[in-house]
């Protein structure tokens, strides 16, 4: 099981449902399509969040935000 998930909620519902159900996040990014992509520290937070967002998941490609510029 990946321990990221792309989802259409907003970084902030992705936070928030995150501290509500005691997931850690190792890294959490906005997507440019749309939505947010949170990877999480354990597979134990992974599967419980893999629940909570399961109506909630973008399962085609995504673009991802660049994190430096070259």
């Amino acid at each position: 099981m990946s321990r990221a998930f792309c989802v259409t909620l907003h970084i902030d519902d992705v936070m928030a449902a995150c501290a509500r159900n005691k997931a850690t996040i190792s890294t959490v990014e906005p997507l440019h399509t749309g939505g947010t992509r949170v990877v999480l520290i354990n597979a134990h937070d992974a599967a419980v969040m893999g629940r909570v967002f399961a109506g909630k998941m973008i399962t085609g490609p995504v673009v991802r935000t660049p994190r430096r510029v070259r």
